[in-house]
């Protein structure tokens, strides 16, 4: 007798006792047909479709679909109509020799195979394949509109009316978001932005729809959004997982939700606001489970810039400072010096707006100004507390960067943030700030400005040549020949058709040592800065994507994105 899908999804680690359990109790509460328990386990974000498909062709012997068996064109079968193909999750793939080769998201599903015999006259040949690339295909070839959250919000449309008074009832919102539909609705929702790599979840209500927005290597993506009429129900739901006041809709709120994801531990730190046409939500997506990118030598440092930011984070006292735009991964490079350095004879004490990675060993305060605790009450609390390192969110102030940097100066090794577009412009801002030159001369290490550059997909990497003079028109003057050959990807399923896959950092490292110090203390301008520290080895944010681009990690176009401020 062959094994039940849930013990093999157990038996492959993908899903716990408990996860198998509420699907099963779900499955037994439905009235009416009884759903697949595959397909509730993926709504309810606890596997993903390809997880349940492998197991489903282990179980039952049946092949699975490859990506070149979906055909170009349709294939054309009398009494074989789309809404037919649309109810039974099926898609005719190839005919031959009276067999016909059957895409289908059930093989299990004797009364279709047999209706399909019938009809045709051919002998079916199923093959497994996921529900939504069937309707995908079926709504290209055919124009039916149907696809998985398309199924979710028909099921929706009905049960989210009622006049406005009574949508405003809290009682009738907590009701709302509790529906079984709304729950796999917003599960699936958050389950294809992790399966899809998103960092970041954007639910925005407009005058005359809502829209959901995905961030993916940088850049948000338009998702397949439901109805406006829907907008109450999914944002109740959230703030309800969040455990934030759904009564309250004219002040923004924070909050955070841990949930289980396609087999990982997630954190989504979400955040409200309060807009014209409602509220606004935004999920940061923090995948706890994937601690690679944790990892000074993951992050794309050059291998100079790389030792020199391990020597620096290694020193006893000083202070060093990370710049660039928020979404640069400032936090991240960060993180990774800490976990370095994280060793027993260390007490690290970290401060934070808000706290984004949860590191064992490490002691991490959140800013919360509503009861007092800021950045520089909480700094003056923490050198009381006799730590080695010190970890700063964000030097905001004059009050916050001087309790910094006087800490750096009575033996603590202090790491912070700043938000300018270049290394040495972070040293003209503190001291526009009013912090005393001599002092910051005295005290800072060094200061990284970075930047993220999406990576080629690798899967889809194909050369090209570019004439060196439009390179030089850009700023790029490392071309040696008439003709360079640069990278750019194509597009492939594996990227999602855009030509990219994950992130890499482009940095620019200024060291202080004797001559910056001078230049520090005689408040020099920051390009005269930048111009000495360029003669003493700094390379500049561009230096280091147009190597990243000669050696085809990312684009010409990705770099100039990036620096187009610098």
């Amino acid at each position: 007798m062959p094994k039940r899908l849930g013990e093999i999804l157990k038996e492959r680690h993908l899903i716990s006792d408990e996860d198998l359990n509420k699907a099963l109790k779900l499955q037994q509460s439905a009235t009416g047909e009884r759903e697949k328990i595959g397909r509730l386990l993926t709504e309810l974000g606890f596997v993903s479709e390809k997880d349940v498909l492998d197991a489903l062709h282990e179980q039952l012997g049946v092949p699975l679909l490859a990506s070149h068996q979906i055909p170009e064109v349709p294939l054309e079968l009398e009494n074989f109509s789309p809404r037919f193909m649309q109810q039974t999750r099926c898609l005719p793939l190839a005919q031959s020799d009276g067999e016909l080769t059957l895409a289908m998201a059930d093989p299990l599903d004797s009364v279709a195979i047999e209706s399909i015999q019938l009809f045709t006259g051919l002998h079916v040949q199923p093959v497994l394949a996921p529900e939504g690339e069937i309707l995908d295909a079926i709504e290209k070839f055919y124009g039916t509109g149907a696809n998985s959250v398309g199924r979710l919000i028909e099921s929706l449309e009905g049960e989210a009316g009622g006049d406005e008074e009574e949508k405003e009832n809290i009682e009738h919102l907590k009701d709302m978001a509790s529906e079984v539909p709304v729950i796999r609705l917003v599960n699936l929702l958050i389950s294809r932005a992790v399966e899809q790599r998103a960092s970041d979840i954007h639910i925005e209500p407009f005058e005359k729809d809502l829209k959901v927005r995905y961030r993916i290597d940088g850049i948000l993506y338009h998702v397949e959004t439901p109805p406006k009429a829907l907008k109450a129900a999914i944002i109740s739901r959230l703030k309800l997982m969040a455990r934030l006041n759904i009564a309250e809709r004219r002040l923004p709120q924070d909050g955070r939700i841990k949930l289980r994801v396609l087999g990982k531990e997630v954190d989504l730190r979400v955040s409200t606001l309060p807009t014209m046409y409602g509220e606004s939500v935004v999920l940061r997506i923090l995948d706890k489970s994937d601690s690679s990118k944790i990892n000074l030598q993951a992050l794309g440092f050059p291998g100079r810039e790389l030792k020199l930011v391990e020597e620096i984070t290694s020193r006893p006292h000083g202070i060093f400072l990370v710049t660039g735009p928020t979404g640069s991964g400032k936090t991240t490079t960060l993180y990774s010096a800490l976990l370095r350095i994280n060793q027993p004879d260390k007490k690290i004490i970290t401060i934070e707006d808000p706290i984004e990675y949860q590191m064992d060993g490490v002691n991490q305060i959140q800013v919360n100004p509503q009861i007092g605790l800021t950045f520089a009450s909480g700094l003056r609390s923490i050198v009381r507390q006799d730590p080695d390192v010190i970890m700063i969110g964000e030097i905001r102030d004059l009050e916050t960067a001087e309790i910094a940097i006087r800490s750096s100066l009575t033996g603590h090794l202090v790491f912070s943030t700043l938000h300018t577009n270049d290394a040495p412009s972070a040293i003209t801002r503190l001291i526009d700030m009013g912090v005393e030159d001599y002092l910051l001369a005295s005290s800072l290490l060094g200061v990284l400005a970075q930047r993220l550059v999406r990576v080629i997909c690798k899967g889809c990497r194909k050369p090209y040549s570019i004439e060196a003079r439009v390179l030089h028109e850009h700023g790029f003057n490392g071309a040696t020949s008439s003709q360079v050959t640069l990278y750019r990807g194509e597009g492939c399923e594996a990227c999602g058709y855009t030509g990219y896959e994950g992130r890499v950092g482009i940095f620019e490292l200024m060291l202080v040592d004797d001559a910056i110090r001078k230049m520090i203390v005689s408040k020099e301008e920051a390009n005269r800065i930048a111009a000495t520290a360029r003669e003493r080895g700094m390379i500049t944010l561009r230096d280091d994507g147009w190597s990243k681009t000669l050696e085809g990690i990312t684009t010409l176009d990705e770099v100039l994105r990036v620096t187009k401020e610098v």
